[in-house]
């Protein structure tokens, strides 16, 4: 246990960020999952579109607020838009 009062702090600070680093990652994980399985399903296109742009979305948005390097969604995005027009063009 922290001894001082401003280690006490940090320590309550660390386990909310800690909580809240999950659920982002969490989330992440489940719309990138969802578009693989809506591609290997061969779903409605305008069904793959919408998760596409969702997943783009939060990517760009994690990004910009240094979850994730901003080169690595940049780099996620991409793989998910060559996905997208492999899928597109396949149909």
């Amino acid at each position: 246990m922290p001894l001082h009062k401003s280690a006490e702090k940090r320590l309550r600070q660390s386990e909310k960020r800690n909580v809240r680093n999950r659920a982002r990652k969490k989330e992440l994980k489940v719309l990138l999952k969802n578009m693989q399985k809506l591609i290997d399903t061969s779903a409605d296109k305008n069904v793959v579109e919408e998760a596409y742009r969702s997943a783009v979305q939060k990517l760009d948005r994690l990004g910009v607020k240094r979850y994730l390097h901003p080169n690595k969604a940049s780099r996620k995005k991409a793989q998910l838009t060559k996905m997208l027009n492999n899928y597109v063009k396949v149909d």
